[in-house]
């Protein structure tokens, strides 16, 4: 259960362009319309993050990177990696040196990058404008989301997204469990140099691993 929380909290670091908007808030809907524009602008990028889990026995820290490049990802949070080529899901754990292979589902519940990068907001969320506020240092416009169907897994994500540079870095996501996830994003670099086979799992780099095929 744990591994799953952690694999969609790391989900949430890599907003964000939307092309539909179901429900309007015109102030929210420029402030988003503009991360969409700067993303959309980009060949790749890659980024640090810190992720702070807490809500019941669990209040810990975890830092790790992403990476994007349309909607591939790779993701290495403490000893995993999660690695996306729009077909296939590879979540790979180091300590027991095995791989769990997924299909690739766009339409799934779960969130995930590629899902936030094309159609996260279209038709599933509410969104409005809330404030504003200072995150390290930084002029920062808040919007706040909610799901519009109730089978979602989260009641509530507020994105702190930054004036000057129009990047989401930081936010919060509330569980209806009552876990909440904060994470900051730092460091990013657009236009990465990312080759394709960076976002496939290479099995002859890790003799000897775990195959666990789930498709």
């Amino acid at each position: 259960m744990m591994m799953k929380k952690v694999v969609l909290s790391v989900s949430l670091m890599c907003l964000a362009t939307i092309p539909a908007w179901a429900q309007t808030d015109a102030k929210a809907q420029a402030i988003l319309q503009n991360v969409s524009k700067k993303i959309n602008g980009l060949k790749s990028l890659k980024a640090n993050f810190s992720l702070h889990l807490s809500g019941g026995k669990v209040n810990e820290t975890k830092k790790g990177t992403f990476a994007m490049k349309g909607q591939k990802y790779h993701v290495l949070l403490n000893g995993q990696e999660i690695i996306c080529d729009t077909k296939t899901i590879w979540t790979y754990t180091k300590d027991d040196n095995s791989v769990q292979v997924s299909a690739y589902d766009p339409n799934a519940q779960t969130i995930s990058p590629a899902k936030l990068f094309t159609n996260f907001y279209d038709k599933e969320y509410k969104y409005k404008y809330v404030g504003e506020q200072k995150v390290n240092g930084k002029a920062c416009d808040v919007i706040e989301m909610t799901p519009i169907a109730k089978g979602k897994q989260f009641s509530k994500i507020d994105l702190d997204i930054d004036r000057a540079t129009s990047m989401v870095v930081s936010g919060n996501v509330w569980e209806k469990s009552g876990s909440k996830y904060q994470y900051d994003i730092s460091g990013f670099t657009p236009n990465a140099p990312l080759p394709d086979t960076y976002f496939t799992f290479d099995a002859k780099a890790h003799p000897g691993v775990e195959v666990v095929d789930l498709r």
